[in-house]
């Protein structure tokens, strides 16, 4: 049974980026940027912190258009971040003021924001596991 407009390589589609084909034929965007879950949670932050606004879009922007496999790239893009352990890494963020923890999941280029918040409440929580 022939399908009817199926793929065959993958390709470049303006405004979309890169799509690629399905095992069925049919055409699927690949992403490239790293995913971040939840943009709610720094938005919050910020609205709680004005002062970390413009520090904490700067490290999603940069973090949304990244690649990292492993956290050692991570460390490469940000050389002051903390890489605990199991895809953990906290980020110090607006002059050292206020501290990110996140979780990545490499495998699946999804980063999710676990905490922001001052060094004081930093101290309060644990890192490994929030």
């Amino acid at each position: 049974m022939a399908r009817s407009g199926a793929c065959k390589k993958a390709h470049t589609v303006p405004n979309m980026g890169n799509i690629s084909c399905s095992q069925f034929g049919n055409m699927i965007q690949v992403e490239e940027d790293m995913r971040i879950i939840a943009l709610k949670t720094l938005k919050d932050s910020w609205e709680d912190y004005p002062d970390s606004e413009d520090a904490l879009k700067a490290w999603y922007a940069v973090t949304r258009k990244s690649d990292w496999k492993t956290p050692g790239e991570v460390k490469a893009t940000y050389g002051n971040a903390s890489i605990l352990q199991e895809g953990r890494v906290v980020f110090n963020i607006a002059g050292n003021n206020y501290r990110l923890i996140v979780w990545i999941n490499f495998p699946y280029r999804v980063v999710y924001v676990r905490f922001v918040g001052t060094h004081r409440q930093y101290d309060t929580v644990d890192a490994q596991n929030i």
